[in-house]
């Protein structure tokens, strides 16, 4: 049943018990005792026991579902879901219906037992990660799943360090588009809005797009114009009023997610500033909401479908035992009412 050095004979001898309880202790099966199949679990962590995917498959059929956990972010409202992952989950469920598998859609619960819980217990053949919180708190977790043998995909990141589990829209280049059509309409200081640190690095990617913009175009790149806020709409409309109380000058503002850029506008239009004649807006995403703002939103599009699909489909070759490549899909300027100009 295990690969490598260790097997469920080498567990099941440490434990006491016989190779069958161990294979049923893995499965979660109720006919073991619960502290028993608890320690058994701690000895197959210790012992770095993976599972071996061609005898697992001899033993049983494949559940044909995949795990679809979402990370629980603050919102304005209960839902603690990101809206750009809600309107990822059609697209991820009709494309893994496609493929004949069912999607079980739960919250992270930040255990340390992911492996277990949803791929040996049976409960899912693989796990797709729709957020991650702070990733300097999360990197370490994903890499001992990486190193497990977990399949699993997550959006957001682009990291050497999970070969094959990453999908991600081409954060760098997206921050610079954005940033170059705010240059092109004549625009000199922009706001970068958002958290560009090594907690969210699909940011920091985009802050970097930014800099390569005001580079290229022979801008300095001041400090002063790099402004915190958390990814929520009422973060966003905070930092803006802050910034319009302290007087920093700007005349445009690149917002690290649509969430952002709809409280920076409510700010902007409470405080009867003229978007886009005095300050023109972009944000990144194209959240459903976006072009019903008003202004409607200039903003960087993600594709979600390309997305969803991209997810499945490398899941699916995971489980299937295929060497897959983590990808960086397309970004695409939405240009509306918040920058002015031709509409696309």
């Amino acid at each position: 049943m295990g690969s490598g050095k260790t097997t469920s004979f080498d567990i099941a001898h440490k434990a006491g018990v016989s190779q069958a309880t161990v294979s049923r202790a893995l499965r979660d099966s109720p006919l073991v005792n619960p502290k028993t199949r608890e320690r058994i679990k701690q000895i197959a962590r210790e012992l770095n026991y993976r599972v071996d995917r061609s005898a697992a498959g001899l033993r049983s059929q494949h559940s044909k579902t995949i795990a679809l956990l979402l990370y629980e972010d603050p919102t304005t409202d209960d839902s603690q879901i990101n809206p750009f992952f809600l309107s990822l989950l059609g697209h991820i469920t009709r494309t893994a219906a496609a493929e004949k598998y069912d999607v079980l859609i739960s919250f992270q619960q930040l255990s340390d037992d992911w492996l277990h819980e949803y791929q040996i217990s049976n409960r899912a053949d693989g796990m797709i990660l729709l957020g991650y919180g702070n990733y300097a708190h999360m990197a370490a977790k994903l890499t001992r799943l990486s190193d497990e043998g977990a399949r699993f995909t997550i959006f957001g990141l682009s990291t050497a360090d999970l070969k094959g589990h990453t999908i991600s829209g081409q954060n760098l280049e997206g921050g610079e588009l954005a940033t170059k059509h705010l240059v092109s309409l004549g625009r000199k200081r922009i706001i970068f809005l958002g958290d560009a640190s090594d907690e969210h690095p699909e940011f920091k990617l985009r802050y970097e797009g930014y800099c390569k913009a005001h580079q290229e175009a022979g801008l300095p790149i001041d400090p002063s114009l790099k402004i915190l806020s958390e990814n929520q709409e009422t973060a966003g409309y905070e930092a803006v009023a802050q910034l319009l109380e302290s007087g920093l000058e700007f005349d445009a503002l690149f917002a690290v997610t649509d969430l952002i850029a709809f409280g920076a506008l409510k700010c902007l239009r409470k405080s009867g500033i003229k978007v886009p004649q005095e300050i023109s807006v972009v944000g990144f995403d194209d959240l459903p909401a976006a072009s019903y703002f008003s202004p409607s939103l200039t903003t960087i599009k993600q594709d979600t479908r390309l997305a969803a699909e991209a997810l499945v489909k490398n899941l699916i070759g995971m489980i299937k035992g295929e060497d897959v490549q983590s990808q960086q899909l397309p970004l695409f300027l939405k240009i509306r009412g918040s920058c002015g100009g031709r509409k696309t």
